[in-house]
């Protein structure tokens, strides 16, 4: 079902005849019927929005056919779900206010940030930051599959990002390349290939001439290998940390306050559980929740910090 800010989004659109924008918003909410299981509903709203009769001749707009490198997602996370430090919020919060001005930016020979890096350990928050994003702004999410971009056919990858690049350009989204080493790793390394190098320059050439209403984002766990003229390509750089007690506190009480014990929300707590991702605070919160719900028992200081060790246990194989 539609959320409320998507139906207030569609209403604006529609007043203001934005019909590109209004039919990206119906997309989204299609991809998310579909997702949780109701493909008629998502099928209808598809045929709708595609069938000529409901759309007036001259405000037509062309849009690509479908890219099989991108895969839509559903996004309904709100800035306020991301427990991030305060300098790191600002610039995502910095990026929402400057696309919502985008037009009075460029009225006067500027641009809104639109090409932004994500870096930073798994689990930090990066992927979560592009679907904050897509919601905020009512825009559609998009990731790049990287193994559908890249093939072992020399030029057929340049041409499939020519053709991202062209959905980019053609439908406003967010768009998330993930896992972005893959395609930007540094072109002085001694096991690069040329193809590889090949890739990359095109990249930077679709990247550079960009000049579209869309806002993308490259997320890596590893910025120290990609390739150093990358970065004067993006508008800014955001670097996820692994979050701190204050942080770690915010994770807990918004996963199980009215659900815990009091002394559950004591810094003891928040020191155990320092080196651990955001996402696997998030977790442990969760399989004690389950827990709870399973056994009928109040969720305890111990049976919290349980769980995290067992999150934290997972890396050991991982170091082995």
């Amino acid at each position: 079902m539609a959320t409320i800010e998507q139906v207030k989004a569609l209403m604006r659109m529609h007043f203001e005849g934005n019909n590109e924008k209004f039919k990206s918003i119906s997309l989204q909410i299609a991809a998310h019927e579909a997702k949780i299981g109701h493909t008629a509903s998502a099928r209808e709203i598809k045929d709708l929005i595609q069938n000529p009769k409901y759309i007036a001749k001259q405000n037509m707009v062309r849009y690509p056919e479908r890219c099989e490198m991108l895969e839509q997602r559903s996004s309904d996370t709100r800035l306020s779900d991301l427990v991030l430090s305060e300098g790191l919020e600002g610039k995502v919060n910095r990026i929402i206010i400057e696309y919502r001005k985008k037009e009075l930016l460029r009225k006067n020979g500027l641009k809104n940030r639109s090409k932004v890096m994500l870096t930073g350990n798994p689990g930090t928050g990066k992927t979560m930051t592009a679907s904050v994003l897509a919601n905020e702004l009512a825009l559609p999410l998009y990731v790049v599959r990287v193994e559908k971009l890249i093939t072992k056919y020399m030029g057929e990858t340049s041409v499939k990002l020519r053709q991202v690049f062209d959905h980019i350009e053609e439908i406003q989204g967010v768009y998330l390349f993930d896992e972005f080493d893959a395609l930007g790793s540094d072109r002085s390394m001694d096991n690069d290939v040329g193809e590889m190098r090949r890739i990359l320059n095109s990249f930077l050439q679709y990247l550079e001439n960009d000049d579209s209403y869309s806002i993308i984002l490259a997320a890596t766990n590893n910025p120290q290998i990609l390739d150093k003229a990358l970065f004067r390509r993006f508008d800014d750089v955001l670097d996820y940390m692994l979050p701190d007690e204050e942080q770690i506190g915010r994770i807990i009480l918004a996963k199980l306050e009215g659900l815990a014990s009091a002394d559950i929300f004591e810094e003891q707590v928040y020191h155990y559980a320092a080196g651990a991702s955001h996402a696997d605070i998030v977790k442990a919160c969760e399989e004690a929740v389950k827990y709870s719900l399973i056994c009928e028992e109040k969720i305890t200081k111990e049976l919290l910090m349980s769980y995290i060790q067992d999150r934290k246990a997972l890396y050991q194989y991982k170091e082995a």
